[in-house]
């Protein structure tokens, strides 16, 4: 027989009358399913109708869906959301996370309690064989989203008597969660009054104060346009280079290279059409052009050409790395990673000679690292430190290898940093003088979200840095975005786009670098 009743649940006695008159077995084993409901009731409601279901109902099972996580930026525009709709997200406020839901429960009368953030139940509970054939089923590439929403959301599997024996969830690994130890110094971060939005662009820094951007995408749509950042005596302001087309193509890879100029690689222009061609991009040293400087003299500043590669190429990519190697005075573009339609992570390294436009076979010894995408690629004494990604399997990487140049080729080499950093994709990374310098990403984390970690190139020793964000004026997501080390007299980082749809809570993009 099957039941549907009105009735407000706040009022304890009515639901009583109304599950008894229906017919309702108080000892019978019971399942109660709350999916996203009680958080819309004060939480002293929502605590009374959970203790209440423990007192009356001795054999049963309480599975509940909710929201967690409410004050990092993706927290705030969930939050922002609901409460457009004027539906109040009550208990997060005070059960902000798993932890907290789970003491909920266990003190209001349920012998045992399990609670996952839906990134753990996802990768951790379904079968890989179903999460491939979920993921094959159309083109997807908002991982950063995805598991930003996962992260804010939780199943949970309260028990009491018998049924304690059958729990629907198993209890999570001690140490799923990494313990950060955060450094006590907090960086400032403050925004500039500029006028500039995008997700996967590519970007580049053509003088100490002129920053080009390729690609992207915006709320008005995919970007064919080639803007710039220019800084002079009134401040930054940003500008479109009128002669610079480059197509449409987002997670790309824009490389400065030795005698000028930068290479522009891969990309895709939606999940199902990666970017085949590579161009080089030249400049005068005015960096910019006339029309997008007026005080400018030069006749013509950007010269665009493709190239063209003999050798065997690469198989296309995006979320890919690109960066310039050396080896015995001749420089290469080393390719590593990313991803394509039909490989969801990709761990191929491939060498383009600069100099003869070849892709070349070279010795690479040592055991390569496994295959990412959103990973960063920094140059380092002729080779590359790469960082993190997001492995094919589905989770975040924190490891950080050396390509080295050897006298025969190249050598993988596997750098032992403690403490491990927590693992992390999405992120942008620097070599400032003996360290690596990593900000921003995603991490399947709930303790804030990714500020700095700081890795030292010579002890191997890590830390990780808060960011203060309190004089920005909107929540700051720090994915899909670019990073850019300005040449000041202090190290100072120029973060420019960045954001992403935050599925049915809309889309959000950081409004100024």
């Amino acid at each position: 027989m099957y039941q549907l009743l009105g009735v407000d649940i706040r009022e304890e006695a009515q639901v009583e009358d109304a599950l008894s008159a229906a017919g309702l077995h108080w000892a019978a084993p019971t399942l109660v399913l709350s999916e996203v409901v009680l958080t819309y009731m004060e939480t002293d409601r929502s605590d009374a109708t959970i203790s209440w279901a423990a007192k009356l109902l001795p054999q049963s099972v309480f599975v509940m869906y909710e929201q967690i996580c409410p004050h990092d930026p993706f927290g705030r525009i969930m939050q922002e959301h609901f409460l457009k709709l004027n539906s109040t997200l009550h208990a997060l406020r005070q059960y902000p996370d798993t932890r907290a839901q789970r003491r909920r429960f266990l003190t209001k009368g349920w012998d045992c309690c399990v609670c996952l953030d839906m990134n753990d139940f996802y990768l951790r509970l379904i079968p890989k064989e179903e999460r491939d054939r979920v993921e094959s089923l159309e083109p997807f590439d908002e991982h950063e989203e995805w598991h930003e929403k996962c992260c804010h959301y939780f199943i949970l599997t309260a028990s009491r008597g018998l049924l304690m024996e059958q729990a629907l969830l198993p209890a999570p690994p001690v140490s799923s969660a990494p313990v950060i130890s955060w450094s006590p110094t907090v960086l400032p971060v403050r925004p500039i009054p500029v006028s500039l939005e995008g997700l996967g662009m590519a970007s580049t820094r053509l003088g100490p104060e002129q920053v080009m951007l390729t690609g992207g995408s915006s709320k008005g749509g995919r970007l064919a346009e080639t803007r710039a950042l220019l800084r002079g005596q009134e401040g930054w302001r940003a500008v479109v280079e009128p002669f610079v087309d480059l197509g449409v193509r987002l997670h790309h890879t824009v490389t400065c290279v030795p005698g000028g100029g930068v290479v522009i690689y891969g990309g895709r222009s939606s999940p199902l059409n990666p970017i085949r061609d590579i161009f080089r991009v030249t400049f005068n040293p005015g960096g910019v052009s006339p029309a997008a400087d007026p005080q400018s003299q030069a006749a013509e500043t950007i010269h665009v050409e493709s190239m063209i590669c003999s050798g065997d190429p690469p198989p296309p990519r995006w979320r890919h790395t690109a960066s310039v190697v050396s080896l015995r005075g001749r420089d290469f573009l080393f390719v590593f990673g990313g991803k394509n339609q039909s490989e969801s992570a990709l761990g191929d390294g491939h060498f383009l000679n600069l100099g003869q436009q070849i892709w070349t076979e070279m010795p690479v010894e040592g055991a390569a690292p496994p295959a990412r995408h959103s990973h960063s690629a920094c140059p380092y004494q002729g080779g590359v430190l790469l960082f993190g990604g997001l492995s094919r399997e589905g989770w975040p990487l924190g490891d950080t290898v050396l390509l080295r140049p050897t006298e025969r080729g190249f050598c993988w080499e596997e750098l032992d940093v403690q403490p491990p950093p927590v693992p992390r994709y999405g992120h942008r990374a620097h070599v400032v003088g003996e360290w690596l310098v990593v900000v921003g990403g995603v991490w399947m984390h709930s303790e804030g979200v990714p500020g700095i970690v700081v890795i030292s190139l010579t002890s191997y020793s890590s830390l990780e840095i808060r960011l203060d964000t309190s004089s920005v004026p909107w929540p700051l997501m720090l994915h899909s975005f670019c990073s850019e080390l300005m040449n000041t007299e202090e190290p100072q980082l120029l973060l420019i786009g960045g954001g992403g749809n935050c599925f049915s809570f809309g889309t959000h993009l950081n409004p100024q670098p």
